[in-house]
């Protein structure tokens, strides 16, 4: 349906591509413009008060559940919407960019959901964020079937995930599109070019648009998808609450609020998710300067810690309490040629499945496709014909403040091969994402940008309290960047200044994705005003 016209229009910097103009319409632009136009001065609020809140924690303000939203918590009667078309089973999802091949390949795992990630594991080059919507666009179409010249086909089969799509968070903005002489936000720009042209086709198709919402803080951040969604179905006419959207609990902050997050986006609500790599890297970087929040080796923290153990468990029970489904964290092995290997990570993958499953998830996340039958085969025997088990309300699980941040009790200093892991994986991720490449795989796992997040925020935190030395990081940081040199595609000395900018610095970024982006990725075109 046309829109009513922008005082200023939406202005394309960014190289023309191949059949980019299907996705940079004027029309879609005209739609993605209303929306930042509508809700930018909102997102700089949210920004402003995430440094505000940072701020406070850091000066020993305490973190607990909210008074002030205690009878909400107490109410036992309000409830999420119920399931949407092709989300009432999700007991498998498989993660990943929306790059053509792994779409095809995930689209027709088995997986019951595929979640396109334009956030963790996509690096924001122009190229891949409107390749990615084509991507998409295709696979709604069912057009995206192709053959690679060296005769590979790719073809999708009868049955296929159900798809979901991950934008980039509040804190990024798409510098290729500009509305009166400032960047987009490169949520809105993921969320309403998909929308505008995905929303309509999924919903012919039995679907809907249906979304992820990655590193909410708190239930404000809530709050202002819930009026994004209501104000993008109103512009090009779509039922109000057709959106659904699967929040991510991966900042420490949001694991205070989940009742309230599902309560603000209960129209739209799909349950909400157990991020764990990114809860750790936020409780690191809102804790990081405190000595009882030093956590042992990335490899050492693992789900049955009691401080995770409590996070899963409130989230299982926030969910099913309020009829909304809870989605366990990401298995990120990839196989390997090592069959040994590959029986002992697929064993251990078993295993974190089977406690999900024992706990009361309704499904699971794998990051790769030869991951979902294991995946299923767990969740098969636990929920057999029933699509989920929301009658399982865990009202034995009592959760207090103090069970979410004790992390204390499994407090150890790193090991050398800790911290050289940490530097490997960060060094080695940086280059990957400066040369287009988000999900990456390194010594059997997948890693993303928060995988990355991790290491570089463990090291700083190392650093900090003197369980690291910094010569001996920087020695092994030197033999990392000589080891990548023998990669000709590698910027080495990019990835390095990125390293030392955002883990070796007396004040810790918030994130490594604005600065590498801002220095390293964008190429503006010539075509600017």
């Amino acid at each position: 349906m046309p829109l009513p016209s922008l005082t200023s229009s939406v202005q394309v910097l960014g190289a023309p591509g191949e059949r980019h103009e299907e996705i940079l319409t004027p029309e879609a632009l005209e739609f993605i413009g209303r929306l930042d136009t509508a809700f930018a001065d909102r997102r700089l609020e949210i920004l402003k008060e995430r440094r505000r809140r940072s701020g406070h924690l850091a000066g020993g303000t305490p973190l607990d559940f909210p008074l002030a939203t205690r009878a909400l918590r107490e109410d036992p009667h309000w409830r999420v919407a119920p399931p949407a078309p092709g989300l009432t089973d999700r007991r498998v999802e498989i993660t990943g960019p929306p790059e053509r091949r792994m779409a095809v390949n995930a689209l027709n795992s088995g997986a019951k959901v595929w979640m396109a990630d334009f956030e963790d594991a996509t690096a924001p080059t122009w190229t891949n964020i409107i390749g990615g919507q084509l991507t998409l666009l295709d696979a709604v179409e069912r057009r995206i079937d192709f053959t690679t010249p060296e005769g590979k086909e790719y073809r999708l089969g009868e049955q296929v995930a159900t798809i979901m799509v991950r934008p980039r968070g509040w804190h990024l903005l798409e510098e290729h599109l500009e509305i009166d002489g400032r960047p987009l936000s490169a949520s809105l720009v993921d969320f309403g070019l998909y929308f505008f042209h995905c929303a309509q086709r999924q919903i012919d198709a039995g679907h809907g648009p249906y979304f992820y919402l990655p590193k909410l803080e708190n239930r404000y951040e809530a709050r202002l998808w819930n009026d994004i969604f209501r104000h993008a179905q109103e512009l090009l006419g779509i039922p109000r609450g057709t959106v659904r959207a699967t929040v991510l609990i991966e900042t420490i902050t949001a694991a205070f609020e989940m009742e309230e997050i599902l309560h603000e986006l209960r129209e739209h609500s799909a349950g909400l998710n157990a991020g764990r790599w990114d809860y750790l890297f936020s409780l690191i970087k809102t804790f990081g300067h405190r000595t009882d929040f030093q956590l042992p080796d990335r490899a050492a923290v693992t789900m049955t810690a009691p401080f995770m153990r409590a996070y899963t468990e409130l989230l299982v029970r926030t969910c099913h309490r309020r009829g909304a489904q809870a989605i366990g964290g990401m298995a990120a092995h990839v196989p390997g040629r090592d069959a040994q290997a590959n029986t002992a990570a697929l064993a251990k993958v078993r295993l974190d499945k089977e406690r999900e499953a024992e706990d009361g998830f309704d499904g699971s996340w794998v990051a790769h496709p030869e991951l979902v039958p294991v995946c299923r085969e767990v969740f098969d025997d636990v929920l057999g014909e029933r699509p989920h088990q929301l009658d399982r309300t865990r009202e034995d699980v009592e959760i207090t403040a103090t069970d979410l941040l004790s992390v204390r009790r499994i407090a150890a200093p790193p090991t050398r091969e800790g911290i050289r892991s940490n530097v490997a994986v960060a060094l080695r991720y940086f280059a990957a994402w400066l040369r287009g490449s988000g999900a990456v795989a390194l010594h059997g796992l997948m890693e993303d940008a928060a995988t990355a997040e991790i290491a570089r925020v463990q090291i700083w935190q190392w650093l900090r309290h003197d369980q690291a030395d910094r010569a001996t990081v920087l020695d092994l940081l030197d033999a990392e960047c000589a080891a990548l040199e023998e990669d000709p595609r590698a910027r080495v000395t990019e990835a390095r200044e990125i390293f030392v900018n955002t883990a070796l610095t007396p004040g810790l970024p918030a994130f490594f994705t604005p600065e590498a982006y801002t220095r390293h990725l964008v190429r503006r075109t010539e075509n600017r005003a």
